[in-house]
């Protein structure tokens, strides 16, 4: 595992948030990584949110990944995908400040977080990469993930051929919204991806190496 100091970050509404970050001796850019949801005991320790840090890290990619407000050691409360924004644009702010602006950032999230992560990513036209891994499409409309578009291929939505908060169904319907985005399917795996971290990480790792290296 990489190394992780722990940091606190502030949010615009006064949130502190617990966060650890990784910054190598030379880093090439950076990602800020989303967990899972909160009241489903999601973490930023989520075996999921670990490997999408480790691959990055394995890049020389600067990366940041925290607890949305109201987890372990966050202020705050659950906000119900609203407050979560702010939070996560507190961690693009951070990270941005740390990379520099010489350098490409992007940002992931994996289900809930990756639900949060759609919402916010539309508003910062700089990222140089958006993922979003086993987005809770049983819950969200396709439709709202249509703002995307903007990145192209540089969005990359991973999942499972076995997930049911990702049905393949509702996948198809989001590959038809955002035509141009990079579209990853692992088979056999569920929305928790047991067993199936290593491939997991492989997408995730070709997604941060095209678009955050030199």
């Amino acid at each position: 595992m990489v190394p992780e100091p722990a940091e606190t970050l502030t949010t615009q509404d006064g949130v502190a948030l617990e966060a650890r970050v990784h910054i190598p001796l030379s880093p090439h850019g950076g990602v800020v990584v989303c967990h899972p949801h909160p009241l489903y005991g999601g973490d930023m320790d989520n075996p999921v949110v670990v490997r999408m840090v480790e691959v990055c890290g394995a890049l020389d990619l600067t990366t940041l990944r925290f607890n949305f407000r109201g987890v372990g050691r966050s202020s705050g409360v659950h906000g119900h995908g609203l407050g979560e924004q702010l939070d996560v644009e507190a961690g693009l702010a951070r990270l941005a400040s740390l990379v520099g602006a010489d350098h490409p950032v992007a940002v992931a999230g994996y289900s809930f977080g990756a639900g949060v992560v759609a919402d916010v990513a539309p508003r910062h036209a700089e990222l140089a990469g958006v993922a979003l891994v086993a987005p809770p499409l049983a819950r969200i409309e396709p439709g709202r993930f249509a703002p995307l578009e903007r990145f192209g291929p540089r969005l990359l939505v991973v999942a499972g051929n076995n997930d049911e908060i990702c049905p393949a169904d509702a996948l198809g319907r989001l590959a038809d919204t955002l035509p141009r985005a990079t579209v990853h399917l692992i088979e056999g795996a569920n929305h928790f991806f047991f067993g199936k971290l290593y491939p997991l990480g492989e997408a995730v790792s070709a997604w941060a190496g095209r678009w955050l290296l030199p």
